[in-house]
């Protein structure tokens, strides 16, 4: 699955030794906010110390994020585990970039005309 958006809030991350094996592990929890006409918000993880330094996101962040959903039980209720695998930053949408000016959107060899006078236009 992926979703598209920007990082709204990045948690601290969780470190710890495995039971099992004995290793260090770290995982990471961030929110997404879409861009939808009802934006929805979600959170994943990244697991491991190398991944999250890989992924390098930072708030305001705008990434495509490829995760698995995965339900966990414990204690006689039901977790979800929402885990990204891969995390490409976007560039920002259109919306949000600088408007350009009226200089940079003329063609710099364009010649000035006047407008007509039978200009059909309502305005």
């Amino acid at each position: 699955m992926e979703l598209t958006g920007k990082i709204i809030s990045v948690l601290e991350p969780r470190s710890g030794k495995s039971q099992a094996s004995g290793k260090d592990w770290m995982t990471q929890e961030y929110v997404i906010e879409t861009h939808d006409q009802y934006p929805k918000k979600m959170v994943f993880n990244i697991f491991g110390e190398d991944k999250i330094k890989q992924a390098a996101i930072n708030p305001g962040d705008e990434v495509t994020v490829s995760f698995d959903v995965n339900a966990r039980e414990y204690n006689g209720r039901w977790y979800n585990d929402i885990r990204a695998w891969k995390v490409d930053h976007v560039a920002a949408p259109a919306a949000e970039q600088a408007p350009q000016t009226a200089f940079e959107q003329a063609p710099q060899d364009a010649p000035f005309t006047q407008p007509s006078q039978k200009d059909d236009l309502p305005f």
